[in-house]
């Protein structure tokens, strides 16, 4: 296949090709928003092996899920860039899934929880609020995981997905107000006694 110079179309012209199979696209876009995306998931991992397996999971669903892309909603850097940012934070939650599953022992933990039983109490907490963020709806759960996993305010959140930054507000609070409901209602039967 010939060598051809797409720098001369918009991004918008670029995931067309790409939804054609075109290879070519495929690299022109990684040309253009790699380093970007590369960016972003280390930003949000913190961990350059798994920032380079977003940014590889990304480009591939941006492989299969061109023909899908709509330029009326957003602009094509802002889908590629939130597929980067999904994935990333996709990681986070199965590194903190695998991190929860064992209670951790070292001296920085150690320091804030004085006791086998302020440690064991700590993880169970961190292990409710997981669960309980399981329950939500998934655009509820995936704004509050960007803002208190990802680190993002409101407005980079709103950005990164591509929605009104109102939306990403009420969606925060609706999806807080449920958490708080599902961790209230659940039975605090382990509770540790004061007495």
């Amino acid at each position: 296949m010939p060598t051809r110079d797409l720098a001369h179309l918009s991004d918008e012209a670029v995931v067309a090709l790409t939804a054609r199979s075109d290879e070519i696209a495929l690299a022109e876009l990684y040309d253009r928003y790699g380093r970007a995306a590369y960016g972003l998931a280390l930003r949000v991992l913190r961990d350059e092996s798994l920032a380079e397996d977003a940014v590889q999971e990304a480009f591939l669903a941006v492989w299969r899920g061109a023909a899908r892309f709509t330029p009326e909603r957003a602009k094509a850097s802002t889908w590629i860039l939130t597929l980067v940012h999904r994935r990333a934070v996709d990681l986070v939650r199965r590194e903190e899934r695998r991190r929860a599953d064992v209670l951790p022992d070292d001296d920085a933990v150690a320091g804030i929880a004085s006791s086998a039983e302020d440690m064991a109490w700590l993880s169970l907490k961190r292990q409710r609020v997981q669960s309980a963020l399981v329950q939500l709806p998934e655009r509820e759960r995936e704004a509050i995981e960007l803002a208190y996993y990802g680190g993002f305010t409101q407005s980079e959140v709103a950005e990164r997905l591509g929605e009104p930054l109102g939306t990403i507000k009420s969606r925060m609070f609706s999806g807080l107000a449920r958490l708080r409901e599902i961790l209230e209602g659940e039975a605090w039967t382990s509770t540790p006694s004061t007495t």
